[in-house]
């Protein structure tokens, strides 16, 4: 069924049935208008901690805060009517153990109105996936590259190369046992992610990954050609806006500066 024709958000369940279906479109969103927008076509929209670096210009997602997430997640829920909000857990917020994990991404549920949380890592995170789960908090998992442990594993590397391929495995597989209902495979290998695709349960979601994938997912600012700070290689710039938005505001400027605007039509008479 089209997003357009439905009458209620999507749900995690619903995300889980769609396996082997029509493919999932998810993008990231970080404001009330651009999640209207997104919500219009979007499957699922991700409140992504890399509103760190899109939004708030940070060098990488480490120094975003729960507090971040929670506003801008408030924001997005505002827009949002038909697509699954899932929103990420950042760095420092889940790793300690199920029990912190539990506490923030409840707090998360509960302060912005998601419907499901995201979480880094694989077999190392299984348990605690398990323990949300199974206290009511659907959970996306996250496998592949792993842009919060960027510092751990030497930058922005392909996964799934070689003999790591099977641990790439192993983590898609840990995660789907855990009872997480998706997992985003960032930055892995076309066959290992297609080979992922075919041998696990739950809806897999490529970026940078395969058109196999069971859907995939972009960060909208880079997808929108907004973002200039680097373009990654796996990202289709489907609008080159930045160019568009430095045009306006050196028309605005100029015509300022010329006293050109505001004219009459723009201004009040007695």
């Amino acid at each position: 069924m089209s997003v357009s024709a439905r009458k209620r958000a999507i749900s995690p369940a619903e995300v889980l049935a769609r396996k082997g279906g029509e493919p999932l479109v998810s993008l990231t969103a970080y404001t009330t208008p651009m999640a209207r927008i997104v919500d219009r076509h979007a499957d699922i929209i991700l409140v992504g901690d890399s509103l760190g670096m899109v939004v708030h210009g940070l060098p990488s997602t480490l120094g975003v805060t729960l507090e971040m997430m929670i506003l801008h997640g408030q924001a997005v829920r505002r827009g949002c009517e038909r697509a699954l909000l899932v929103v990420d857990m950042p760095f420092g917020s889940y790793e300690e153990g199920p029990e912190q994990a539990f506490r923030n991404a409840a707090r998360v549920m509960a302060e912005t109105g998601c419907a499901a949380v995201k979480l880094e890592g694989g077999v190392s995170m299984a348990e605690t996936i398990a323990f949300l789960t199974a206290r009511g908090i659907p959970v996306q998992a996250h496998v592949g590259l792993l842009p919060q442990a960027v510092n751990v594993v030497g930058g922005y590397k392909v996964q799934g190369r070689g003999a790591a391929a099977e641990r790439v495995l192993a983590d898609a597989k840990a995660v789907t046992e855990a009872g997480a209902f998706s997992v985003v495979l960032e930055k892995v290998t076309e066959p290992l992610a297609r080979r992922i695709t075919e041998e696990i349960a739950i809806p897999t979601i490529g970026i940078g990954a395969s058109p196999a994938c069971d859907g995939q997912v972009l960060v909208l600012d880079d997808m929108l050609g907004l973002f200039e700070d680097f373009r990654p290689s796996f990202v289709r710039r489907y609008a080159e806006l930045a160019g568009a938005v430095d045009a306006a505001v050196a028309g605005y400027a100029a015509e300022v500066r010329a006293r050109a605007f505001p004219a009459a039509e723009h201004v009040f008479p007695d």
